[in-house]
């Protein structure tokens, strides 16, 4: 197959579509990742094809603007207020990215089209072009269940029927988009106005659209009340290159002394990463620990380190995170999954969106602390979770089972197997209509 896989945000929303894009491609299939064109040496130094798209959404969360709107984004409420208060500006590039993608799959020619739920315009483009089309996601946030509470909503067990209310919550936001989309339907498509559009939940033959979840089950078990077409998947991990040495000082501080604590917040800092920074350090000093700092992709800013404290920009998770005590970060859904899988104890501190899932579901497993929200972090707070995490052996031997347990599934390669499956099936069905 020819597949097209569309997907939009920071790092993390694009790193484990490449991997499964590679898993795609060594199962013999040709793929293009189109994307934000900052990530196209990304995308092409693993050997995929790149489809352009514009960075005018990256520069927005990249904006004062953008900080903002992380800075002050608490829950259901408060992501719906951020969104209100992006969405003149998101729906003009909205509208340019869209056009991008349509251009960049009309170019790529695909079989089938897998998007991220960001990408408005996944679904449209492959009604178009009457191919399959399946959504892909990081995060339990589209498919209602009882059984968990939606991203972005507190868990205040008060049972399924708030369960239910927030995937209802959810769906309504996307609502405000619709117009949008159905607008890039008509205008650019040359297709009818159709409800729900920013969000389709049937492709064009009527079926509903398969949901992968790139999530193991070891840490979120799948809802029994999902439908069929719902499926997790196990996590699509893009391993480092062979190659790929540390740099001498950090291998230097590495022998140095005892297995360092790791802090990094991705691109998470808010508006002021001097402020985090100093927190941090702090934290890590009154804990009694030495540390390495992740400052890459807008994060953490830091200047005058203790000897005990050593700076990088990023650094493969899969080589890193073995190497530590233990792991402190935002809680991002390919991060979280790093960090268990390499075994380690983990602390999040929460921003926004889907990491106080993930926050909760570590401290429900018994592999790391109680989640911090980042407006309530301190460095007593901080040194209080480390210390935790690096004396209790309880959550270290309860990191190393789950560790043990991720490293022996293969999440792209099942997901592989089902897409190559669900895709043969579903363009049978659609050649019926």
């Amino acid at each position: 197959m020819n597949i097209f896989i569309v997907t939009l945000g920071s790092r993390g929303d694009v790193q484990p579509y490449i991997a499964l894009g590679k898993g795609l491609q060594a199962a013999g299939h040709a793929v293009t990742v189109c994307t934000s064109v900052s990530f196209e040496p990304f995308i092409t130094e693993h050997g995929l094809r790149y489809g352009y798209m514009s960075d005018e959404f990256m520069k927005l969360m990249e904006s004062a603007e953008g900080h903002d709107a992380i800075e002050n984004t608490t829950g259901v409420f408060g992501s719906i207020k951020t969104m209100m208060k992006l969405m003149k500006e998101a729906n003009r590039i909205n509208r340019e990215l869209m056009k991008d993608t349509w251009a960049a799959a009309q170019e790529a020619e695909p079989d089938l089209i897998i998007y991220h739920p960001k990408a408005l315009s996944g679904a449209h483009i492959a009604e178009k072009l009457r191919i399959p089309v399946m959504l892909a996601v990081p995060a339990p946030a589209f498919v209602p269940t009882a059984e968990i509470p939606v991203v972005g909503l507190p868990d205040l067990n008060l049972g399924r029927w708030y369960n239910r209310l927030g995937y209802a919550l959810i769906n309504q936001g996307y609502r405000a988009y619709d117009g949008l989309a159905n607008e890039f339907r008509q205008q650019t498509l040359g297709l009818g106005k159709i409800k729900q559009a920013a969000l389709p939940r049937q492709n064009y033959a009527g079926e509903p659209i398969p949901v992968l979840h790139c999530i193991s089950q070891h840490v979120l078990p799948r809802p029994t009340d999902w439908p069929s077409h719902a499926t997790m998947n196990g996590y699509w991990f893009l391993d480092r290159a062979n190659d790929w040495q540390p740099s001498a000082e950090l291998q230097a501080f590495l022998d140095a002394g005892d297995p360092p604590v790791y802090v990094g917040f991705g691109s998470m800092a808010g508006r002021n990463p001097e402020k985090l920074a100093r927190t941090v350090i702090a934290g890590l000093q009154q804990a009694g620990v030495r540390g390495v700092i992740a400052t890459g992709w807008g994060g953490l800013a830091a200047s005058d380190l203790p000897e005990t404290i050593f700076k990088i920009d990023q650094a493969p998770h899969d080589w890193l995170f073995p190497r530590m005590a233990a792991v402190v970060h935002h809680g991002g859904a390919g991060t979280t999954a790093a960090g268990l899988r390499a075994g380690r104890p983990t602390g999040i501190v929460t921003f926004i969106a889907d990491q106080p899932l993930w926050g909760k579901r570590v401290h429900d497993l018994g592999v790391g602390t109680e989640s911090i929200p980042h407006k309530k972090l301190t460095p007593d707070n901080l040194a209080a979770a480390i210390r935790e995490m690096t004396t209790n052996p309880s959550i270290r031997r309860s990191a190393e089972a789950l560790g043990e347990k991720l490293r022996a599934e293969d999440g792209v390669g099942d997901t592989v197997n089902l897409i190559e499956r669900m895709g043969t099936r579903t363009e049978r069905e659609m050649a019926r209509v």
